[in-house]
């Protein structure tokens, strides 16, 4: 067999002897290629490559001839020169097949360089142009060439989407191991927010002996273009013989996975789509972690405090678990603090979420204890906050919680007067279960065009699950009105949106927190749909005195004239979030005033806010 820089000399001479006025030129950087002889480290290079991706000899002849111009400056010019640009270049398809030793003509063209011929289907070289496919140019793409170069760093689009893996076997491993065992080429993980997905597929790698990449395709630059991301990753497995793990496979056309030469675990919160353009692959649905398979996880990281019940109950996946502990650790020392606080967890939680907060301070943070209800009110908030930290528990026991395609997410809903908490408790939620609030916006949601409210509102659950926040409807009576009679086109439309919203909301997996000031407004369907219903009512005595000690702790109080919480609690009969206002205010009187907090200060405030709620002042005593 012909040697690359035998096969050159050949091309040389033949149009050399036809008159060629570049001969002289290209005998000299002939000269230089043949002098380097051959590279052992390049001929490894390519033995891999051809194995890995199952290539003939032709295909590995072209591929060399490809390379030759990324691989010496002599090359570049020799290339060139043969493909008639009088410069260095790249050499086109009839100057590598005339070099590979096959035929140059439109036939073999479309074999060896067509989008089917395996290597443009793998990635390994594209064919760059608009001309006559037998002078467009073959060019190898940055990380092919860097390989053959002894290069085994891979690119840094790629290198920004990859993911540590951490191995957990839970329901489901034995299946997803016996399928690649199998020869399965594409495996379908459907994995929902909080999933051992990526999990699941990192425990049968390794239950197999063979090594992964995990790729998370939501990591992705928006302008970035998904396809050809795909394609450089399928490109690095291939290269390195591995797994690849495909977390939100979905972005990704289904079809771009038969560009594979190694198995794909595409992880995904959607089905499979039979519609797509692809095979129907296994479906190998992911469980979400237990308690005990959460506290597992911790214990390397937290100790004892991984026992905790407010920290096990957070909805995180197995990879996440290993982000907040890396990130609670290291801002815990940062700021001086010896060891862990549950308070860190929670806070290392809220910022690895990337859902649509609504805190003008992202670093703000509450808890039960800021949330002053009465009794009644405050037992519905932690019993609710227990079926979302004990919910995994509960559906593993069986299909109960989703029965009959009914997802198993938690809807609650928040009534009462203004002011009275139902925001506050949303935050407190969402806070505890160390997510995000997801607040979603009525003004982008509501559209006049028939059919488009009901596309923003699967945008909005989408991103929901796929962020693992709580979401939030405030006002919620304005999008969950009740149904009425139907008179004309528009209250058809509007109960279809209704009857959308009854559908989708029985399908979300998340949370879900509605918050009205009129619960007899909303369709009287919804209530079976709702697991919590929370009265917020007008604050009694005991604990309009709770909200008044609550607002003030803490705060530097005039002595001289010390403020009568008694007389507040009984006297002003106004809403905690009034009293938040009123206390706010006085602060403000004070600091102007260069003093601490007085009776007059909260008194003036107490006349204000009445005034701008237009009702009577009490009078102070």
């Amino acid at each position: 067999m012909q040697t690359l820089a035998a096969r050159l000399t050949g091309a040389v001479e033949r149009r050399a002897d036809a008159g060629w006025d570049q001969a002289a030129t290209a005998r000299a950087a002939l000269e230089a290629v043949v002098a380097d002889g051959v590279d052992p480290a390049l001929a490894d290079a390519l033995k891999t490559i051809r194995h890995q991706f199952g290539l003939g000899e032709q295909e590995t002849d072209l591929l060399e001839v490809a390379a030759a111009a990324e691989q010496s400056v002599s090359g570049h010019l020799l290339l060139g020169l043969l493909a008639g640009d009088g410069h260095p270049g790249r050499p086109t398809v009839a100057v590598a097949l005339e070099l590979a030793g096959l035929p140059a003509d439109a036939r073999s063209a479309r074999t060896h360089f067509g989008e089917r011929s395996p290597l443009v289907r793998f990635g390994l070289v594209s064919v760059a142009g608009t001309d006559v496919l037998l002078s467009r140019r073959v060019v190898v793409p940055e990380r092919v060439s860097g390989f053959l170069a002894g290069d085994d760093v891979p690119s840094r689009a790629v290198l920004g989407l990859l993911l540590d893996g951490v191995p957990v076997a839970v329901e489901g491993t034995e299946l997803l191991a016996s399928a690649l065992r199998a020869g399965q080429r594409l495996v379908w993980v459907h994995a929902t927010g909080g999933g051992a997905g990526a999990a699941m597929a990192t425990a049968a790698c390794h239950e197999l002996g063979v090594s992964c990449l995990i790729a998370d395709l939501g990591r992705l630059e928006p302008t970035a273009q998904v396809s050809d991301v795909v394609l450089d990753l399928l490109v690095e497995c291939g290269l390195s013989g591995t797994v690849l793990v495909l977390v939100n496979a979905e972005k990704a056309r289904a079809d771009s996975y038969s560009r594979s030469v190694v198995p794909v675990i595409a992880v995904s919160a959607e089905p499979w789509d039979p519609a797509w353009p692809a095979d129907l692959p296994l479906t190998v649905p992911a469980p979400r972690l237990s308690v005990a398979e959460r506290q597992s996880l911790w214990e390397p990281l937290l100790g004892d405090l991984a026992g905790s019940r407010e920290i096990t109950g957070m909805p995180l996946s197995p990879e996440q678990i290993v982000n907040v502990g890396r990130h609670a650790a290291t801002t815990a020392s940062l700021h001086g603090e010896e060891g862990i606080s549950a308070e860190r967890i929670r806070h290392s939680a809220r910022e690895l979420s990337r859902g649509r907060s609504v805190r003008a301070n992202a670093g703000s943070s509450v808890s039960l204890d800021d949330l002053v209800l009465p009794p009644a009110a405050l037992g519905e908030v932690t019993r609710m906050l227990d079926w979302a930290r004990f919910r995994d528990e509960v559906v593993a026991m069986g299909p109960l919680h989703g029965k009959g395609g009914k997802g198993v997410g938690i809807c609650a809903l928040f009534s009462g007067p203004p002011g009275t908490g139902k925001t506050l408790a949303a935050h407190v939620v969402a806070d505890s279960l160390g997510m995000d609030l997801y607040q979603v916006d009525l003004s982008t949601i509501v559209d006049k065009y028939i059919g488009e409210t009901e596309k923003n509102l699967e945008r909005v659950f989408q991103e929901a699950e796929a962020t693992n926040a709580v979401l939030f409807f405030d006002e919620a009576d304005a999008l969950f009105g009740s149904r009425s009679e139907v008179k004309d086109a528009k209250d058809r439309y509007a109960n279809q949106e209704i009857a959308y919203l009854l559908q989708r909301m029985e399908q979300f997996d998340g949370i879900t927190v509605l918050a009205s000031n009129l619960r007899g407004n909303l369709d009287p369907a919804f209530a079976r749909r709702l697991h919590f219903m929370v009265a917020f009512p007008d604050p009694d005595q005991p604990t309009r005195r709770r909200l008044w000690e609550h607002h003030l702790d803490g705060l530097a109080v005039d002595a001289d004239d010390p403020v009568d919480v008694e007389w507040l609690s009984t006297s002003v009969e106004l809403a905690g979030g009034d009293i938040r206002n009123m206390v706010l205010s006085s602060v403000y009187a004070a600091v102007a005033e260069g003093s601490a907090v007085g009776m007059r200060h909260v008194a003036d405030a107490v006349r204000r806010e009445h005034i701008k709620l237009g009702r009577r002042p009490p009078v102070v005593r």
